[in-house]
């Protein structure tokens, strides 16, 4: 699995970082883990400056059908999505599924930055 992730709940954060190809099974583990993990409303912090995507439109499609479902069951935390500066202008492009939910969001091509903003917003 390339995706790995921490559920801190002393200060209600996610923390995930993607390292090679990441496939649809693990971003269902990740979401199943973060809603098992009664972190859907928490912060999260998403490192994918070392991932690439492993997945196929269908697969894509899935993933976004799960995130709306979180969306509609209630508050989703805030999302600092971490990504390679080469992929920043695509990726962007592709987070409109994301961008729907009521939510603090940003990208980032600076991983502290990316600390800094999720850090300044309440837990």
């Amino acid at each position: 699995m390339s995706l790995h992730w921490i559920i801190d709940s002393r200060t209600r954060l996610v923390t995930a970082t993607v390292d090679g190809d990441c496939t649809r099974a693990d971003v269902e583990a990740y979401l199943k883990a973060v809603d098992g993990g009664g972190a859907v409303a928490w912060r999260k912090l998403f490192d994918a400056r070392r991932g690439r995507p492993a997945m196929d439109p269908d697969d894509m499609l899935a993933i976004g059908t799960l995130f709306r479902g979180y969306h509609r069951r209630g508050p989703v935390g805030a999302l600092a999505l971490i990504v390679a500066e080469t992929d920043a202008e695509p990726i962007s492009r592709t987070l409109g599924i994301l961008a729907t939910a009521e939510r603090p969001m940003r990208l980032f091509t600076d991983l502290e930055k990316g600390r800094r903003w999720i850090g300044s917003l309440p837990a």
